[in-house]
């Protein structure tokens, strides 16, 4: 009897995948996106190239060599930042974000600079002509002489040249084009990605070929594809931009070599993708007349401080249902700060509508900033406004302690450097040693914090 072929349902939308078929995806929560797809089954070479009758040799892992492990600089410092100080040699780096968010233009710079350094690398594009290409080039004005171009969409002859022209850096436009003959599915799907991915992956950590590979996103920014891609891959980075489009931001979501959460901070100009050397100048550009609601924190981003903006609005509800919004932070949090508040500052928001927006489009994730927004939202209740040299960061507990955070001296440091004279602080994270032309003021409680805010 014929074996039965093999089935997955898989979202439309997120590329989600189930076991069954479902009228609404779990995850996306969008009806009637989940559609039936053929896996295909593997051809008599792949299958007989699973055993070749070889034995795997065992070592010592003291015995293992680590000269694979060596970093190689792409020539864009931000870039180097968000992958670990450079890219691993055998490692497969994917990188997404939304159309127009320059993907494309960043890997043709990092391409181009390792090129002019002596490097051997390789565009291959599925979606981009040659020509195309070219064009992009000589706009960004990018020497583009030793940089190889391939249009070629077969995983199978992309290996073949690769293996011909020995490249250390390929870059791959993008991973949703190609497809394998080992499979019989349609290119983009999820049999097809998978497989594709893992050839590529294979012959990266055979051969200590670094491959950067571009993939789809969905609607809500999330990767495009099966949730194996990311685990096969090294490194997963996203390229966002920052709400008012002109910067954009690169944020390493996987990395096995180097730390998660790092920042790498981008302008964009006609001449391609340009490094911020210091972002928090880039979040600080506030107006000269001071206004209630606004405080300043310093947060941690993967290895370095960043000065943010904290804005905050409280104004008088003109329904029974008064709103809690927050932009940037999390809107649960946002709501725990407005009831310790109330409960340990004597200062009640139950008739107010409260809005939250940290500055710049950037996301924050850690408790630090739990002081600097409970100052903003003080100050638009009182309509008085924080001095401008002020700077507040610390973890609000729910008895209304001020807790430490991590990096204190650090953070510290980075205010002085931008010309901030006043820190309020939690009292654990108080240096030892003072900080030169910033007065330290550390708290131990939110009715401290009040006392302190003017």
């Amino acid at each position: 009897m014929a074996k039965k072929q093999e089935t997955a349902f898989v979202c439309t939308d997120c590329g989600a995948d189930f076991s069954r078929w479902l009228g609404q995806c779990s995850v996306c929560k969008e009806w009637n996106t989940v559609k039936e797809v053929r896996l295909g089954k593997p051809s008599v070479s792949r299958r007989s190239a699973g055993y070749s009758g070889r034995q795997a040799a065992v070592q010592l892992l003291s015995d293992v060599d680590r000269s694979r492990s060596e970093r190689l600089s792409t020539g864009i410092g931000e870039f180097d930042r968000v992958l670990g100080l450079g890219i691993v040699c055998g490692s497969v780096v994917l990188i997404g974000g939304a159309p127009g968010a320059g993907k494309s233009t960043l890997l043709l710079q990092a391409l181009a600079k390792s090129a002019a350094s002596g490097m051997p690398v390789l565009y291959v594009s599925g979606e981009e002509s040659p020509q195309q290409i070219a064009d992009r080039a000589d706009r960004l004005e990018l020497p583009a002489d030793n940089i190889k171009m391939l249009a070629e969409t077969s995983v199978e002859e992309i290996c073949a040249v690769m293996d011909r022209e020995q490249p250390r850096l390929v870059v791959i436009d993008s991973i949703q084009v190609v497809h394998s003959t080992a499979s019989d599915s349609a290119p983009g799907s999820i049999s097809q990605v998978r497989e594709s991915a893992a050839i590529l992956t294979r012959y990266a950590k055979e051969t200590s070929t670094s491959v950067f590979m571009v993939g789809h996103v969905t609607k809500d920014q999330s990767l495009a594809g099966p949730m194996t891609l990311s685990h096969i891959v090294d490194a997963q980075v996203v390229l966002s931009s920052t709400d008012d489009a002109r910067y954009r931001i690169l944020r390493a979501d996987k990395n096995r070599f180097g730390s998660v959460g790092e920042l790498g901070f981008f302008a964009m100009t006609d001449r391609g993708l340009k490094e911020v050397k210091n972002p928090s100048a880039m979040f600080l550009s506030r107006s000269n007349t001071p206004a209630s609601g606004s405080a300043v924190t310093v947060v941690w981003e993967g290895t370095r401080p960043l000065l943010v903006e904290i804005q905050a609005l409280v104004t008088e509800s003109q329904s029974g249902n008064p709103r809690r919004l927050a932009v940037g932070m999390d809107q649960n949090r946002i709501a725990m700060l407005l009831a310790v508040l109330a409960k340990h500052g004597g200062l009640a928001t139950a008739s107010d509508e409260v809005y939250v927006n940290v500055v710049g489009g950037i996301r924050i994730t850690e408790t630090s900033s739990d002081l600097a927004a409970m100052v903003g939202i003080v100050s638009s209740l009182q309509d008085r406004v924080v001095p401008h040299e002020a700077l507040f960061f610390g973890e609000i507990g729910l008895s209304g302690e001020i807790r430490p955070v991590a990096n204190g001296e650090a953070r510290l440091k980075e205010a002085a450097k931008h010309g901030f004279c006043r820190a309020v602080i939690p009292k654990a994270n108080a240096p030892q040693r003072p900080v030169k032309g910033l007065e330290i003021v550390a708290v131990a409680s939110l009715v401290e914090v009040l006392e302190a805010m003017y």
